[in-house]
C-alpha cells in the first residue's frame, strides 16, 4: 500500500522544520557538545530520525527500516569498499617502509619553511586526500612538519587549512559521488560545478598559508612560489574536475602542483631562508645519497598505479564492459510505495528504490586490484597482503558503522519527507539562499568531520531548496561540498586528529581558536561566489 508524503505535520512549517531537524540537532548536541564518538553519534541521529518519521511523519515503520537499510547498503557498498581500498594501498606503502622515501624526497627539495609548508601541507596534504581522506592527510602532513621542526601549532592549524582546496573531492571523489547517490543529479555535473567554485580558493590558499605562517612581507619574498603552486593546482582542479570525472582532481592537482614547484625551486631561492623563532631542532632524518630515481620511483609506484587503475575505471568504453555484470534489484516494500506530492514534484509521482552492486566497475574494486599490482611491485606476500587488509578494515571499524549509519539517516530523511520540510522552511530565505547554500555544508561538515557525510545529509535539501526559490540546483548541491570544505578544519574530529598528530592533546580549544576565524571567512567567500554564480554568473552553470 503506497504512503504519501506529507511536509507540514505540525500545521506550521517553522516548527515542522523544527521536528525534521531533531536527528540533526542530536548529531550536533553529541558531538559538538557532548564529544561523543562519530560512530555513536550516527547511530543515536538514525534511531531518532526513524522515530520523527514514524512519530511525528506517519511514515510506516516498515518503510522507515527498509529505507535506513538501503542508505546503510550504499554505505557499505560503494562508499566504504572505495575508503577500504584506498588506505589500504597508502598503508602498503607504510608497512613496506616506502612512505619513508616518500617524505624525505619532499622534505629535501628546500630547507625554507614557507616553502616546506607549500609542499607538504598544500601540495603533499592534497595528494593523500585524494587517495585516502578521513583524517589520513592532517595527520601524516602535520606529523611531517613537526618533525622537519615545525611549532606544533602551526603544524596542526597549517595542515587544516591547508586541507580545505582538496576535500570536496577527497577519497577518489567519494563527497561528489554521494551527493550525486543522494540527489539524483549527473555526478559529471556536481564534478564540474565544484570545479568552477574551488579552483578560485586554491589559487587563494597558498598565499593565505604564508600569510598566517609568517606575515605579509615575509610571503612576498615566496609569492613565485605561492603563484605557482595555487595556479597550477587550481588549473588541474578544474580540468580533472570538468573533462575527466570526480574521482582524480585532488591526485592530479596535487602532482601537478608538487611537480611545478620541484621544478620551479631548482632554479629559483627566497632571498632569505625563513624558520620560526626559536623552533626545535629537526626531528626526520634524512639521508640524501640514498634517494636515488629508482628508490623515488618504487616508492611512488603504488600511487602512480593507483592513477592509471582510477583512470582505466573512468573511461566510458571500459565501465560499459565492466557493467555487464552488475546486479541491480529494485528494493521490495520501498520501490514506488512512497509517493512525493506538490510542492516538492509538479504532480504525485511514487519514488523509485533502485540498489545496484557495480562489484566489477566500482571504483573501489579498480583500487583493489592496483593494491594486487602494488604488493608485487613491492615485495609483499600472499600472507603478509591479508594481515595489512585486515588491519586497514580493523583500523576502520569506526568508519564502517558511521558512514552507513550517516547514509541511513540521509535515506531516511529524505522518503519520510523530513528533508523536503526542511528545504521549504529554507526556501523562505528566497533569493539570498544561494549566499547561505554553502553555510549548510559547512554546518554539515563541522557536525560530522566529513564532506561525505554532510552531502549525505544535506545535498538532497540543497537540491529541493534551489527548485523552490528557482536556481539550477546543481549550483546549490555544490555549493554544499564547496562550503563544506571550509568546516573541516573547526570540525572535532580533525581538531582530534591534528593534536594527536602534533602533540598537542589536551589543547584542542587552543587550535580550535587557531582556524575558527579562517573557517568562516573562507566560508562567507564561498556564499558569496555561489551567489554571483546563480544570478550574474549562470553561465557558468554546466
Amino acid at each position: 500500500m503506497e504512503w504519501t508524503q506529507i511536509y507540514d505535520p505540525m500545521h506550521s512549517l517553522v516548527f515542522s522544520a523544527l521536528l525534521a531537524a531533531i536527528p540533526i540537532i542530536v548529531m550536533f548536541y553529541l558531538l559538538a557538545v557532548r564529544r561523543t564518538a562519530g560512530q555513536i553519534a550516527g547511530v543515536m541521529a538514525l534511531i531518532s530520525a526513524i522515530l520523527v518519521a514514524v512519530l511525528a511523519y506517519q511514515m510506516p515503520v516498515n518503510l522507515a527500516i527498509i529505507a535506513a537499510a538501503m542508505g546503510a547498503l550504499y554505505g557499505i557498498f560503494p562508499i566504504f569498499w572505495i575508503v577500504i581500498t584506498a588506505i589500504f594501498i597508502y598503508n602498503l606503502t607504510v608497512e613496506t617502509g616506502q612512505f619513508e622515501i616518500i617524505k624525505d624526497s619532499i622534505a629535501t627539495i628546500t630547507d625554507d619553511r614557507r616553502l616546506q609548508a607549500l609542499l607538504i601541507a598544500f601540495g603533499f596534504g592534497a595528494f593523500l586526500e585524494g587517495a585516502a581522506g578521513f583524517g589520513a592527510p592532517v595527520a601524516i602532513s602535520a606529523g611531517m612538519l613537526v618533525g622537519l621542526g615545525f611549532d606544533p601549532l602551526y603544524a596542526a592549524g597549517l595542515c587544516l587549512i591547508a586541507n580545505t582546496a582538496p576535500v570536496a573531492f577527497g577519497a577518489i571523489g567519494i563527497p561528489i559521488i554521494v551527493a550525486g547517490q543522494v540527489t539524483g543529479i549527473d555526478v559529471m555535473k556536481i564534478s564540474a560545478m565544484v570545479g568552477r567554485q574551488l579552483p578560485f580558493l586554491s589559487v587563494i590558499i597558498p598565499i593565505w598559508l604564508i600569510v598566517l605562517m609568517s606575515g605579509w612581507k615575509a610571503m612576498k619574498e615566496v609569492l613565485p612560489a605561492c603563484l605557482i603552486a595555487g595556479i597550477s593546482f587550481a588549473g588541474v582542479q578544474w580540468y580533472s574536475s570538468n573533462y575527466i570525472g570526480p574521482e582524480l582532481p585532488d591526485i592530479l592537482s596535487s602532482l601537478a602542483c608538487i611537480i611545478a614547484l620541484t621544478i620551479f625551486l631548482r632554479s629559483w631561492k627566497p632571498a632569505s631562508i625563513w624558520r620560526f623563532e626559536n623552533e626545535p631542532p629537526p626531528t626526520l632524518a634524512i639521508n640524501r645519497s640514498v634517494l636515488t630515481f629508482g628508490k623515488v620511483l618504487k616508492a611512488w609506484s603504488p600511487f602512480i598505479i593507483l592513477i592509471i587503475m582510477v583512470i582505466l575505471w573512468g573511461l566510458h568504453p571500459v565501465v560499459a564492459v565492466l557493467d555487464a555484470v552488475t546486479v541491480k534489484w529494485l528494493v521490495p516494500g520501498l520501490d514506488k510505495m512512497i509517493v512525493q506530492v506538490a510542492p516538492i514534484v509538479k504532480q504525485a509521482t511514487p519514488m523509485a528504490a533502485l540498489y545496484k552492486i557495480n562489484w566489477l566497475s566500482a571504483a573501489g574494486t579498480g583500487l583493489f586490484i592496483a593494491s594486487i599490482f602494488t604488493a608485487a611491485v613491492l615485495g609483499v606476500g600472499p600472507g603478509r597482503f591479508i594481515s595489512i587488509f585486515a588491519e586497514t578494515f580493523k583500523q576502520l571499524t569506526k568508519p564502517f558503522i558511521t558512514i552507513p549509519s550517516v547514509l541511513g539517516l540521509a535515506y531516511v530523511m529524505n522518503y519520510s519527507g523530513m528533508t523536503s520540510t526542511l528545504g521549504l522552511f529554507l526556501a523562505g530565505t528566497g533569493s539570498l539562499f544561494p549566499f547561505f547554500s554553502p553555510f549548510l555544508g559547512w554546518l554539515g561538515v563541522f557536525l560530522t568531520g566529513s564532506d561525505t557525510s554532510a552531502n549525505a545529509l544535506f545535498s538532497n535539501l540543497q537540491a529541493v531548496t534551489a527548485q523552490q526559490v528557482g536556481i539550477d540546483p546543481i549550483i546549490a548541491v555544490a555549493a554544499n561540498s564547496s562550503g563544506g570544505v571550509c568546516g573541516k578544519m573547526i570540525s572535532p574530529q580533525s581538531i582530534a586528529v591534528a593534536t594527536a598528530a602534533t602533540g598537542l592533546v589536551g589543547k584542542e580549544g587552543d587550535l580550535f581558536s587557531f582556524t575558527v576565524k579562517h573557517s568562516l571567512v573562507l566560508a562567507v567567500i564561498v556564499g558569496i561566489m555561489t551567489y554571483v554564480q546563480a544570478y550574474w554568473l549562470n553561465w557558468m552553470i554546466p
